[in-house]
């Protein structure tokens, strides 16, 4: 695959494993670990088990009737939101937690910025009787307070995150520190396809399910077993990534990514990466980031909690840099417009984050026959609060 990551953990110019010391040895015993134990016969149909009779799979693939016809274009959603939890996240959820438990670890620590991957982690640690400490950052538990009760519900113990711009970045860098304090009985469960190597490879390969099932859907729906266009929402990537791992190489498929502009690209409220980053390392990775001339983080802003990141996985920086991606940034605003319109359109409420890869329709001049399938990545329950301050803008 010429989209894979190599031995040593790059995609291309991106990638790699930039930690302390004190981390190597957690890193290393994973990355000697994760492929030999995920590929176990054993593992694998605990993992299938799991993901059919406990989290739903698989999603439908639904053709969306009403948008095509308002984009004329053939629109497929991908119905990631259906899953337990609400959202994609669980799929890697329930492959790391295998993986913690067949590695003796009996303590779990997860970042989370919308809460989707904090409700996962907090899932799969009560489904197998673990420890689960979960850092958000003081604003994202704010502004997303029903995932925060649900992960106290399932158990976890919810730890806030008060530096920096408090959201996503300072939660990773408190779950790092963590980790460092607490090597010997701690696995770290990332939410994204971020970090450092195994980590983007390992996320990678249990989102793959939602391609692999991609395929069989349009298979059995359209005849063949592609799409013309696949659109993800990108803030670390984890549910892009799934979505296109199974067409990388396929050169027919082109990839849209979505990313959050917060106020626009041309303010200093924004989280579009791949427009305003450079390379530089971050949490363990070299990628693009939006950083200053001498290297500090620029604070990213995004009205949706799972995009509000300063960086991107290392894979997406590898697919916007050779031009395999084009990445199209989305403004909150824009963000909330096609919110309300599947809302009322197809009577899906999505979440903010998937609601960004919906704007790509509007951006983009799509063909009567162009097969586009659309990961709907999670549901927006947990967005109602940010919907409801918007109510009047949008009432009819």
């Amino acid at each position: 695959m010429q989209y894979a990551v190599n031995e040593k953990g790059f995609y291309g110019d991106f990638g790699g494993a930039f930690i302390p010391e004190m981390l190597f040895p957690n890193v290393e015993e994973l990355r000697q670990k994760y492929l030999q134990i995920s590929s176990t016969k054993e593992f694998k149909k605990e993992f299938d088990d799991l993901l059919k009779h406990y989290v739903g799979r698989p999603t439908p693939l639904y053709f969306a009737k009403k948008l095509s016809e308002k984009y004329k274009t053939q629109i497929y959603l991908k119905r990631e939101d259906l899953n337990h939890t609400g959202a994609h996240k669980v799929n890697n959820t329930i492959g790391q937690i295998l993986l913690a438990e067949r590695m003796g670890k009996k303590r779990i620590i997860a970042e989370t910025g919308a809460g989707q991957h904090g409700v996962a982690t907090a899932t799969v640690c009560a489904l197998k009787g673990l420890q689960c400490i979960v850092y958000m950052g003081e604003v994202d538990i704010a502004r997303q307070a029903p995932n925060v009760a649900r992960m106290k519900m399932l158990g976890a113990e919810v730890r806030p995150a008060t530096s920096g711009s408090k959201t996503l970045k300072d939660a990773t860098n408190e779950a790092i520190r963590d980790w460092i304090g607490n090597p010997e009985d701690t696995f770290y469960i990332i939410g994204s396809v971020v970090g450092p190597h195994p980590y983007p490879d390992m996320v990678a390969r249990f989102q793959a399910v939602i391609s692999e099932e991609i395929k069989k859907q349009l298979q059995e729906q359209i005849g063949r077993d592609y799409p013309d266009y696949l659109l993800a929402c990108v803030g670390g990537g984890s549910n892009a990534a799934g979505t296109f791992y199974h067409y990388l190489d396929d050169q027919r498929v082109q990839l849209f990514m979505a990313e959050a502009a917060g106020h626009g690209i041309d303010t200093d409220k924004s989280a579009a990466t791949s427009v305003l980053g450079t390379e530089g390392i971050i949490h363990g990775s070299r990628t693009l980031l939006m950083q200053t001339e001498d290297g500090q983080i620029v604070e990213p802003h995004s009205i949706s909690a799972g995009l509000d990141y300063p960086g991107i996985g290392p894979l997406h920086a590898h697919l916007i840099k050779t031009g395999r991606a084009r990445s199209f940034p989305v403004t909150d605003r824009e963000s909330l417009d096609a919110s309300f319109m599947l809302s009322r359109t197809e009577g899906i409420i999505p979440a903010l984050e998937s609601a960004h890869a919906l704007t790509i329709l509007e951006k983009y001049d799509f063909g009567k026959e162009d097969i586009v399938v659309l990961n709907l990545s999670g549901r927006g329950d947990k967005d109602l609060d940010t919907f409801m301050k918007y109510m009047d803008d949008y009432a009819k």
